[in-house]
């Protein structure tokens, strides 16, 4: 996963006419953690039909605020500068619960183009 380090790289990989998802995170958070292990091998089921960018909300300026961030990690579709959809909550979240969120965009995105 592409990590993004600033709020124009970030607006960069928003805008691109492929569907991306941006992947809000941080260093110290444990439910973040719990995903790496696991997002290598999702990113590569899903590297056809989206690019997947991961944003340090410690570090890439108001971006998380500004995109409305609130708990993480949180997941955010988007597709030429607008979001399609996202996946936040204050749970935990799966494997399984990834990859479904990751479908859901790519069957909302593919309806739009």
């Amino acid at each position: 996963m592409r990590k993004v380090s600033s709020k124009s790289e970030f607006d960069s990989a928003i805008n691109s006419p492929k569907l991306t998802v941006a992947v809000f995170k941080a260093d110290w958070c444990g439910d973040c953690k719990f995903i790496d292990p696991f997002m290598p091998d999702v990113e590569g089921e899903f590297a056809k039909d989206l690019n997947l960018i991961e944003v340090d909300v410690d570090h890439v300026g108001t971006v998380s605020e500004e995109q409305n961030i609130l708990g993480i990690p949180s997941f955010v579709a988007y597709a030429d500068g607008s979001e399609l959809t996202r996946y936040v909550n204050k749970l935990r979240k799966s494997r399984e619960e990834i990859e479904q969120f990751l479908q859901r965009a790519v069957e909302e995105y593919n309806t739009r183009t």
